[in-house]
């Protein structure tokens, strides 16, 4: 579909505002972003964020909350929208929301559909494979996971279960994104994307896991734990036990293998951002970004003595952020100087 420049920069402006509101960050680091992918990263951005939001509006009881996720989900299941349904969900869930980024979000849903429908055809299949996705890892939070306490703490049962609600998550992200990618990008028209495609997966997989270890502590006070079963059992561990003041060193083998696991997923992002082509600086470093990131809060996660306080939030300074976006945007995300740096970070996560 073509819109006309007047709508087209409407649409933009539309599109900034509510990321704006939503999410400064976001809004922020979008600047990197490829132009003419910007529009479609966004609003894909904003369609998790409130999936994300319906999933855990506790102010609504669990099944509720699976019944609205559902409804959400059903809108990117053909190529239209059920504007009823739109509408129900905005009118159970917007008063519940006590975050005013949350609530806004909710209460423009019907604008980022609107949105969606002035995508190409291809882009509009992209989002849908996304959500429809995407949406399973909310789901399977909702079913595995029966109550929001501590007292009621359910984990999930194998190393297999854990790799699908990473894929579901974040993994499917890395294939969106390739995809994308290859669809609007001429200089990577070399690329195998079934094959990156694939590399991308790991790359969203490591992501995630280390969201996973760093929000450990919280995640289990609300009755949450990512660490499968199984994996526990060969240290001797119980979920339970993670709730214990002084587990942290009988868990700490499988921390680390936690930790090398994600470092695996993460060194398979490196590879897939140093196979982007030189001249496209910009999207190198939407992807050299998060890794970075990611292995600094890693390195934090290794050697916190507080892993498990559910009080303690595991955040590399902001100051350390702004300096990383610097640096490798003042070096064009020099390959070799970067790899280096990447090395010697992975070698501090012990």
């Amino acid at each position: 579909m073509t819109l006309s420049p007047h709508r087209a920069l409407l649409k933009r402006r539309l599109l900034r505002d509510l990321l704006k509101q939503v999410s400064r960050l976001f809004y922020t680091t979008l600047v990197v972003v490829p132009r003419s992918v910007r529009d479609q990263v966004s609003l894909s951005y904003l369609f998790a964020r409130a999936a994300d939001t319906i999933a855990d509006t506790d102010l609504i009881d669990r099944p509720q909350r699976l019944q609205f996720l559902r409804q959400f989900k059903g809108q990117f299941a053909d190529d239209q929208v059920g504007w009823d349904g739109v509408r129900a969900i905005q009118t159970v869930l917007i008063p519940c929301q006590t975050n005013s980024a949350e609530r806004i979000l909710l209460e423009r849903l019907d604008e980022c559909f609107r949105l969606y429908l002035d995508l190409s055809s291809e882009d509009r299949a992209r989002v849908r494979r996304l959500m429809t996705t995407l949406t399973n890892g909310m789901e399977m939070d909702l079913m595995v996971f029966p109550m929001d306490s501590g007292r009621h703490l359910t984990a999930l049962k194998t190393m297999a279960d854990l790799d699908q609600y990473t894929y579901f998550v974040a993994g499917c992200v890395g294939e969106f994104w390739t995809d994308l990618m290859c669809g609007h990008l001429s200089s990577l028209k070399q690329w195998n994307v079934t094959e990156m495609a694939r590399i991308g997966v790991r790359f969203g997989k490591g992501l995630q896991l280390t969201n996973i270890l760093k929000d450990l502590g919280r995640d289990l006070q609300r009755g949450r734990c990512y660490v499968p079963e199984a994996m526990l059992r060969e240290a001797g561990l119980a979920p339970t036990d993670l709730l214990k003041k002084d587990v942290l060193p009988a868990f700490r083998p499988v921390l680390q293998r936690l930790v090398a696991m994600a470092l695996d997923h993460l060194d398979q992002g490196w590879l897939y951002t140093m196979a982007i082509p030189g001249r496209e600086t910009r999207l190198r470093l939407a992807c050299m970004w998060p890794i970075l990131f990611a292995g600094g809060t890693l390195q934090l996660v290794s050697a916190s003595p507080d892993l498990l306080d559910p009080t303690v939030t595991l955040k590399i300074p902001r100051g350390q952020v702004y300096r990383i976006m610097a640096l490798t945007t003042l070096t064009g995300a020099c390959s070799s100087l970067w790899t280096a740096y990447w090395a010697r970070l992975r070698k501090l996560v012990v």
